[in-house]
């Protein structure tokens, strides 16, 4: 019987692989990347380095990606895409079991539970055999791999950038504490999604938000459109300093929680319905007429309310200085409390974290893993907004 040629290419593969050290795990590498160019060929719709006038997007090289398997850990160059984001669909099937386990190897360790349970909760996953060996491998992989991504290269210009904190019970020297974790998300001139920094202090002082922000200027940040935020006045302040020339919007959820606690409850209902139109008129000097109709008719009757409505208005209304951008996205901080709001989830089930590594391991694992399907979707913000939002900066400037 004559070989195909095909038929010759898999066996002179085969033989290569008998002759490496571990040949399956070099099947099983050299498989993974047919996959991922097939996958990204047909996203592309193109052959590399083919040309093709039914092209759909460009690659824009790759992204090392660690990808731990039951025959041992490699790294793949993942391809990167100038559009449409990419992840291989066996890293996205892998989460489910493989990516669990290092969840629970992770949750394990924080609470100390010895290696036998451990080796237990694996084999609960269909994982058979896990060492001490192997379980400190795995912490060490995951530390690596969270130190990398909270030391990143940023791109320097982020048209917003959102700014909040949320407090967590952790150890440290010998007694719990509450910590402020700064976290700051943004988006690129692509608009989309990034997590910027997750980072722990003893508490949200103006000397802490300005270590942070120098940080990201330190890692390439230099400019910056618009920060959302609450009042924090430690905040404002670290903002105007780090961030010359960028606007200050204050949250506006925060601003209505901050109006309505001075509001009696026979009152809250109707003026809370008033109050929330402000932000939903068209225009910034609509908002500040409409606005007035509300001071007149509640100054007598909530005074407290109206004067700190009348004080923090200004600040409210920056979002429409941004009239191109979605008012929605950029008039709170509604997409961090999304964000903020899974950390709590995760982080509830460990209760007291026994340090802030420990605490910074999990969280950010799981925020990577949230970036990666950010950058697969579609972008927070159009792109073409934010050009015509940059060109009347411009032509402002």
């Amino acid at each position: 019987m004559t070989k195909t040629k095909d038929s010759t290419f898999f066996e002179n593969k085969l033989l290569d692989f008998i002759a490496e050290p571990d040949p399956l795990f070099s099947m099983m590498q050299w498989i993974t990347e047919q996959l991922m160019e097939i996958e990204v060929s047909k996203k592309v719709n193109a052959q590399k380095g083919v040309h093709s006038s039914e092209r759909k997007t460009y690659r824009c090289g790759t992204r090392l990606r660690r990808f731990d398997t039951r025959l041992g850990t490699m790294y793949l160059l993942i391809p990167k895409l100038r559009e449409g984001g990419y992840i291989p669909f066996f890293v996205t099937e892998k989460r489910r079991s493989e990516q669990a386990l290092i969840e629970v190897v992770q949750e394990a360790w924080i609470n100390g539970i010895s290696t036998r349970k451990i080796d237990r909760l694996a084999k609960s996953l269909g994982i058979e055999n896990i060492s001490a060996s192997q379980v400190s491998e795995i912490s060490k992989g995951l530390d690596d791999m969270v130190t990398e991504f909270r030391t990143r290269p940023l791109e320097g210009e982020y048209p917003v950038l959102w700014i909040d904190a949320l407090y967590e019970k952790i150890r440290d020297q010998d007694r719990c504490q509450n910590k402020a974790i700064m976290v700051v998300k943004g988006i690129n001139l692509q608009g989309m999604p990034q997590i910027l920094a997750v980072e722990p202090f003893n508490e949200e002082s103006e000397e802490n938000y300005v270590s942070l922000f120098a940080s990201l200027k330190d890692r390439g940040l230099n400019k910056v459109w618009l920060c959302v935020s609450d009042a924090h006045r430690g905040l404002q302040n670290a903002i105007r300093k780090e961030f010359l020339g960028a606007s200050w919007q204050r949250c506006k959820v925060h601003f209505m929680r901050n109006i309505l606690a001075k509001v009696t409850h026979k009152n809250k209902e109707a003026f809370a319905s008033r109050l929330k139109q402000i932000w939903l008129q068209p225009d910034r000097e609509t908002a500040i007429a409409y606005c007035r109709e509300v001071i007149e008719q509640y100054a007598d009757v909530l005074p407290e309310a109206i004067s700190i409505l009348e004080d923090g208005l200004e600040d409210s209304l920056q979002f429409y200085s941004f009239p191109e951008i979605d008012a929605r996205k950029i008039a709170s901080t509604n997409t961090l409390e999304r964000l903020n709001k899974e950390i709590r989830r995760r982080s509830k089930v460990i209760g007291v974290f026994p340090s802030v590594s420990s605490y910074i391991r999990l969280i950010c694992s799981y925020l990577i893993e949230y970036e990666e399907d950010w950058q697969t979707g579609r972008s927070y913000i159009k792109v073409e907004s934010l050009v015509k939002q940059q060109a009347l900066l411009n032509m402002a400037a």
